[in-house]
């Protein structure tokens, strides 16, 4: 359904999200300390979490080259 197509974009869409507030952080547009305190824990979180999948895949990637 519609409904369902609809849906299924929210996951990429919040990552459309992240990814302009980083350039917009990166450009000087928008400061990080303006977003409420929530929103910046949130916005922590993921980019600690992103960090760490990005280090294991880098780890995962790194291993294969040893066989």
């Amino acid at each position: 359904t519609m409904r369902q197509r609809l849906s299924g974009t929210d996951t990429e869409m919040a990552r459309i999200t992240e990814d302009l507030i980083d350039v917009l952080i990166a450009r000087n547009i928008i400061n990080f300390t303006d977003f409420p305190i929530q929103a910046q824990k949130k916005l922590f979180a993921r980019q600690k979490i992103r960090r760490n999948l990005s280090a294991l895949s880098n780890l995962v990637a790194d291993s294969d080259d040893i066989f």
